[in-house]
């Protein structure tokens, strides 16, 4: 009786979702709870907000390369922060470098990134019709939104946009009479992030939750795409560090607003002594490093996942040790949190505690090394196809590699004194951060385009917008590592006071300023196909890219509940490519063993025994999911 009515249940759900009432544009398309068009709408977003960033980065660049130029035709946009010279005015030149980190970590490679691809994927590949909580989940979009809109609006008050840099030290951050760009900008940044983190606390709570409770009969933690394990470390990681930076911002907007020392003592403004005794500037980077250091992988996570299933896919390969993988990213997760300081050996640390520092810095190196090792052994030998997503995913590991060799320089306490605050910090942070970053983005948007959209984006535009990507990164950031090794310091203004240091970086930074003007005009090859391929490109088909994880099982545009019947039940791991023996270069995670005798290895001939089992679990939870 009990299994009858369960079925029943079932039914009447799968009913539900086949014929909900329909809603409204306003429900359907803004204030949606289908996780698919959050993911969308964080898409969207972030591509907005990645052109606002990286045009602040070429206008800066613009300054740096070319000092003398006359930048009047930028007056119509930035008005009186061209000044009488026409040239761009110093104190905005802080405040684009300040918004231009900002955007580009948290709005882009944060929200953007693990925004979109954990909200797509989780359900799709766990086998869930949606997350946890659809209105969790709107909640978590528009807390950015907002977040973001707060943001945009300090790009056009008077006294300007923050600018301490985006790690906002105090006590520059704290003291709004210090500077133009601790006032009114400064108290709108603090805000802007307390809303982005909220934004990313709920979306965070709403993957773990999904992935632990309504993953679809037979998916164990064992078969679960690498995808899928990148962003619930990512998760578990954001939810851990993500609160200690908004008691950071807290503290510091008490500092500013309400009086107290948290961060300030014995500070001289103009002669006059301040009342603050106390505080401690140091504590502020304690705080903010203890999430910094965590995000960088907040970021990168997602995109090595994404590497992973792409690599795995085009290479018709199964990934080079799973197991080893899911360690390596634990392993990151776990030393992420206890090598923070590695960001303030000039603080006057104790010696001994940078020496503890340095040994577990250069120890993360370990499970980074043992992930590009496993992308290099599934290429070898592979039958590769070269989409626009797999060239995407190669550059990725190129980039994490060549940038992370670096960060073995600057994890030495003694050659990082050196080096810090040099333009060799900032090659080593946006290769293997940023780039690598961006390029699992555009990975993940490539290859899952069809499925988004249910259209093809056009192989050729990709391809070269692959390739002037890629060489224009290259010519921006490798060369940096020379200027930064010859003693440039990064966030100054100019360097032309000196002929010693106009004669030395004066063509390099032209070079480099040229280079980031080439890379940023082919991301408008990018933005011209996302947008026409979405509307007039090629028609998908249902697996266009031949690959094993769940969400190709669902149809070309999943409706609401992403299957229109019962949800697959999984039966084996998601990286059966070309195994001996099989009708087909790859077995999709739903075709149970007992329709593969021929390819079976022994073990596996066992498991067909547990496939009745696998099909009689209950899904109670996905049928009552709210929708």
């Amino acid at each position: 009786m009990a299994t009858v009515e369960t079925n029943l249940a079932t039914t009447a759900h799968i009913a539900e979702h086949e014929h909900h009432e329909p809603q409204s544009f306003i429900r359907t398309y803004v204030f949606s709870e289908d996780h698919k068009t959050i993911a969308k709408q964080y898409l969207i977003t972030g591509i907005i907000w990645a052109i606002i960033g990286i045009s602040m980065s070429v206008i800066f660049r613009l300054q740096l390369g070319f000092p003398d130029m006359n930048l009047s035709f930028l007056k119509p946009i930035l008005g009186s922060w061209i000044n009488e010279s026409n040239k761009l005015d110093p104190n905005f030149y802080l405040a684009l470098v300040t918004m231009h980190g900002t955007i580009m970590v948290f709005f882009v490679l944060t929200a953007g990134l693990s925004g979109t691809f954990s909200n797509f994927l989780i359900p799709l590949q766990v086998g869930a019709r949606d997350m946890a909580s659809g209105f969790l989940n709107m909640l978590s979009y528009w807390f950015f939104f907002l977040a973001g809109l707060l943001m945009f609006a300090s790009l056009f008050i008077e006294t300007g946009p923050a600018a301490g840099g985006w790690v906002i030290y105090p006590p520059l951050s704290a003291l709004p009479q210090a500077h133009i760009g601790s006032e009114l900008g400064m108290t709108l940044w603090l805000s802007s992030m307390a809303l982005f983190i909220v934004s990313q606390l709920l979306g965070g709570i709403n993957y773990i939750t999904t992935v632990i409770n309504l993953r679809t009969r037979g998916m164990s933690f064992s078969k679960l795409p690498l995808t899928i394990w990148a962003f619930f470390l990512t998760a578990v990681l954001g939810l851990i560090s993500f609160p200690v930076l908004l008691s950071a911002a807290l503290l510091l907007i008490f500092d500013r607003s309400f009086g107290t020392s948290f961060y300030l003592s014995e500070i001289y403004i103009n002669g006059e002594a301040l009342p603050n005794v106390g505080g401690s500037p140091i504590l502020f980077q304690h705080l903010f490093w203890f999430l910094g250091h965590p995000e960088v992988y907040i970021v990168m996570l997602p995109a090595l996942g994404i590497t992973s299933e792409i690599i795995a896919t085009n290479a018709r390969k199964p990934i080079f040790g799973y197991r080893a993988m899911i360690a390596s990213m634990m392993g990151i997760a776990f030393l992420a949190f206890i090598v923070w300081a590695h960001h303030m050996f000039v603080t006057g640390m104790n010696p001994f505690l940078g020496s503890i520092f340095m040994f577990l810095t250069l120890i993360i190196a370990v499970p980074s090394a043992v992930k590009a090792f496993n992308y290099i052994t599934t290429l070898w030998r592979g039958n590769i196809r070269f989409t626009p997503a797999m060239l995407f995913s190669i550059g990725l590991v190129s980039f994490f590699i060549s940038g992370g060799v670096t960060g073995l320089i600057l994890g030495n306490s003694a050659l990082d004194i050196q080096l810090h605050d040099t333009y060799f910090v900032v090659a080593h942070f946006h290769l293997v951060m940023g780039a690598s970053s961006a390029f699992g983005l555009l990975a993940g948007v490539y290859h899952w385009f069809p499925k988004m959209f249910g259209r093809m984006m056009n192989d050729k535009l990709g391809y070269v917008h692959f390739w002037m990507t890629f060489i224009g990164i290259y010519c921006v950031f490798f060369p940096m590592h020379y200027t930064g090794i010859a003693g440039f310091p990064r966030r100054y203004y100019a360097f032309t006071s000196y002929d010693y240091t106009k004669n030395i970086f004066a063509d390099m930074n032209s070079f480099i300023s040229i280079a980031a003007i080439f890379a940023f005009g082919s991301q408008f090859l990018f933005l011209y196909n996302f947008v026409y391929s979405m509307f007039w490109g090629k028609k998908a088909t249902q697996n266009p890219w031949k690959s094993n994880t769940l969400e190709w099982t669902a149809p070309i545009e999943p409706g609401h509940g992403n299957w229109p019947g019962e949800i697959p039940a999984v039966y084996r791991w998601p990286y059966d490519y070309s195994k001996p023996g099989a009708k087909d270069d790859f077995i999709p995670q739903n075709v149970p063993y007992s329709q593969t005798p021929e390819s079976n290895l022994p073990h596996e001939n066992e498991l067909i025994g547990l496939e009745k089992e696998i099909e009689a679990q209950n899904l109670n939870d996905q049928f009552k999911q709210p929708h």
